[in-house]
């Protein structure tokens, strides 16, 4: 047991949610660490979080409804026999008009603006990154994309989005990336910067058809990628449209599964880029089942007997997961 909760890095601060994938007052389903919560938002635009069990009979509390309360608060109710549990986890049987002592155990959240932060039930061990703060004063937000949850390992997870081969393949019919020119990898412990550039091949018209937004890229993409070890990658890029920050989590759910979504932001250049807003996030989510669709086609205990060029990112997530939570040398800058 001790093996399969360190596999999910305990002591890194997760984030669980932006606001804005929340309905108000629906209950919403996360997981963290093989645990399951029921998160809510109510008419304040606070937050709550419960294990999502009820107390009685073990009925999913996300499949029930929320109770909206007159000072704005709400509380989420069983879907079995509608016992109606508050913020801090306590209930009124019915008949006896009396409110019980907690029989749930609130998730610790940290709400930092839009951002639902948890380090589930550990000790902290490093901080929630800044670089959400600097990104919400400097770009308007322009949506959540691709928030899916997939048959892999964190591990897993993290070493494809830190490979940087992979684009020319994974990717090709998206982006028909001819080559990968890495120019720089910068190493400072749980953070690291990656800088190469992709030249394309021209899209057909039947990729413009399915996603018009390849009609934005530059005919070389200078990707500049920004990691916060293990939570984040966000990637920095330029179009004639728009300048944007595209914001990759992971959260680790359980030992063998894994959720991933992105939140893009933006400056606009052009008028054209409001009107494409949905293209662009459409081409996020597309990226995202690119990579999941191969996660789900590894064999994971293949012994790996060859070498690439251009894999420092991928060594970098390996030594800081064996290392957790500490840093080692070597600095792998390049």
């Amino acid at each position: 047991m001790e093996d399969i909760m360190r596999s999910m890095l305990p002591g890194a601060p997760w984030l669980l949610a932006h606001k804005s994938m929340l309905p108000t007052n629906k209950p919403v389903k996360v997981a963290l660490y093989g645990k399951d919560y029921v998160l809510w938002k109510d008419r304040n635009n606070n937050v709550q979080a419960l294990p999502n069990v009820c107390s009685h009979m073990g009925a999913m509390l996300s499949a029930g409804w929320c109770e909206a309360q007159e000072d704005g608060s709400s509380k989420v109710v069983c879907p079995f026999h509608a016992l109606e549990f508050d913020t801090e986890g306590c209930t009124v049987l019915p008949g006896s008009g009396k409110r019980t002592k907690p029989l749930l155990e609130p998730l610790n959240l940290i709400i930092q603006d839009d951002f639902i932060w948890s380090y589930g039930e550990h000790e902290p061990q490093i901080e929630i990154p800044d670089i959400m703060d600097k990104i919400t004063a400097n770009y308007e937000f322009v949506g959540a994309t691709a928030n899916t949850s997939v048959a892999t390992s964190l591990l897993s997870m993290l070493l494809n989005n830190h490979d940087y081969n992979h684009q020319n393949g994974t990717h090709r019919d998206l982006f028909r990336i001819e080559e990968v020119q890495f120019e720089k990898f910068t190493d400072r412990g749980h953070y690291s910067e990656a800088l190469f550039k992709t030249p394309t091949a021209s899209p057909t018209l039947s990729e413009v058809i399915r996603n018009p937004a390849v009609l934005a890229l530059p005919k070389v993409i200078e990707a500049h990628l920004e990691n916060h070890f293990p939570s984040l990658v966000i990637l920095h890029a330029e179009s004639p449209i728009a300048t944007m920050a595209q914001c990759h989590f992971f959260v680790p759910e359980a030992d063998d599964r894994t959720r991933t979504y992105i939140l893009l932001f933006a400056k606009s250049k052009s008028v054209i880029f409001r009107l494409m807003k949905k293209t662009f996030l459409n081409l996020g989510k597309t990226v995202v089942a690119q990579d999941i669709d191969i996660l789900t086609r590894l064999y994971a205990d293949c012994p790996k007997k060859i070498k690439l060029n251009n894999e420092v990112g991928m060594d970098w997530v390996s030594r800081n997961f064996k290392n957790w939570p500490s840093i080692v040398e070597p600095n792998l800058s390049l």
